[in-house]
């Protein structure tokens, strides 16, 4: 690994349960916002400076759900079951999933999201690239993102009119 001279060095390794929690809740805008508030996010990767792809330690309570129906244009997703028994909905399945099953999810491939029917929390890993341009489309909901070359996603109606 290659450092500059007067960087500080990441963080080597941590409990991935005592990383800070992501500061804002969702990036969606409401309506879709409020529907993310039984979802924890820690975010690992930034802590160790990972700039090609991201992870995060995520915990999801009775009822909730990890995104809205989703899929990207061309980042790939991966998922590991850490607890709990999330259901996996696609646009073609429904999955229960139990500790240590996986699943990923290439670009432009199946819409998903995991959402927790079960009366005990979910806590699982979600790993993903982080390539620029890319765009996440919503089968389910009235919205359409496109990543921004600053990193931030935007989100408009299917419409195009902004939130």
């Amino acid at each position: 690994m290659d450092m500059a001279k007067n960087e500080a060095p990441a963080t080597i390794a941590i409990d991935a349960s005592s990383a800070p929690l992501r500061t804002k809740l969702s990036n969606y805008p409401e309506p879709f916002f409020s529907r993310m508030a039984r979802r924890a996010k820690r975010p690992l990767g930034d802590l160790f400076g990972l700039k090609n792809f991201g992870v995060n330690f995520t915990r999801l309570a009775s009822g909730g759900e990890s995104a809205l129906m989703h899929r990207h244009s061309r980042q790939d997703e991966f998922i590991y079951i850490l607890e709990g028994e999330p259901t996996l909905v696609t646009d073609t399945a429904d999955v229960k999933l139990r500790p240590g099953m996986c699943a990923g999810f290439p670009c432009g491939g199946l819409a998903h999201h995991l959402v927790n029917r079960s009366d005990r929390d979910v806590v699982y890993l979600e790993i993903g690239d982080r390539t620029p341009g890319d765009e996440g489309q919503y089968p389910n909901d009235d919205i359409q993102a496109v990543l921004d070359s600053d990193g931030k996603w935007r989100f408009t109606h299917k419409d195009g009119r902004p939130y």
